[in-house]
């Protein structure tokens, strides 16, 4: 298989459920950007909002205002790397996409704004729809399913639809099963699993995000803080490679680089 691109996360906000604080300044985001690059992302996407359980929503003014000045520096410093706006926000993709993003990473696949499709298809740009049961707010109140992965599968295919109706190429459209958004330790480990078969089903490449989550610290109780889940995100990271992710989206880039470039060479002894 394609070895996968990585996607390093710059959260330009003060309470990201990982790193909030952080890099919540222009200077210390396009800092934190320009490491990951050295460490070896293909890839940065930035976020203007937390989207963390019960994180609150924030203005499309105020999320532009945070990630717009760091989008322009990067482009202009990095224009090789690649550059995606995770916002769930039209007004927030139109301005990233004009400053030089080329993905815009939705995590409400879409359904935030009844104008988002149609704008996604105007910006012409790469578009990554997520799956999400509920939002941000309530998402981790008791999330129920008959059949996770049938039922991913089933909106994931639904919106894939509905955003090629409204002008989309399907070339242009990624797919994320939203691992840790409304779901259960269970409903994450089984669409981690099936990784390879919600690939198949969709048509599409998938974006894989399961960097520093909390259901690994439902296994590990010792990983209750996001900062100990680092040796968790890699196994979960490699699984999602060896079942054809085509992107995997971290924070600890070069650990990740690492670890999928000593599965590759081994992967080169077994042919």
């Amino acid at each position: 298989m394609t070895p996968p691109l990585i996607m390093g996360i710059v959260n330009v906000t003060p309470d990201s459920f990982s790193d909030g604080g952080r890099h919540d300044t222009a200077n210390a985001a396009i800092a934190h950007a320009v490491n990951l690059v050295a460490d070896g992302t293909d890839w940065l996407d930035i976020g203007g909002e937390s989207t963390r359980p019960g994180a609150a929503p924030v203005s499309a003014d105020d999320e532009i205002a945070r990630t717009l000045p760091v989008i322009v520096a990067l482009a202009s410093r990095l224009p090789d790397i690649p550059i995606s706006i995770d916002t769930m926000k039209p007004q927030v993709a139109r301005a990233a996409i004009s400053a030089g993003a080329r993905m815009w990473n939705d995590v409400t696949a879409g359904r935030f704004a009844p104008e988002a499709l149609d704008v996604a298809a105007e910006l012409d740009c790469e578009l990554c729809l997520m799956h999400m049961q509920g939002e941000p707010r309530t998402m981790q109140a008791a999330p129920h399913y008959d059949d996770v992965v049938a039922e991913v599968i089933a909106f994931l295919k639904a919106r894939v639809e509905a955003a090629i109706e409204a002008g989309v190429a399907r070339t242009k459209i990624w797919i994320d099963p939203g691992i840790g958004f409304g779901k259960t330790l269970d409903h994450n480990l089984a669409l981690i699993q099936c990784t390879q078969r919600i690939i198949e089903e969709t048509g599409c490449p998938l974006l894989f995000g399961a960097s520093r989550k909390r259901f690994i610290a439902a296994i590990d109780e010792k990983a209750s803080h996001a900062s100990d889940r680092l040796a968790g995100s890699l196994v979960v990271a490699m699984e999602a490679s060896h079942q054809g992710a085509g992107i995997i989206r971290v924070h600890d880039v070069r650990e990740t680089v690492q670890a999928l470039k000593v599965a590759a060479a081994l992967d080169e002894l077994k042919d």
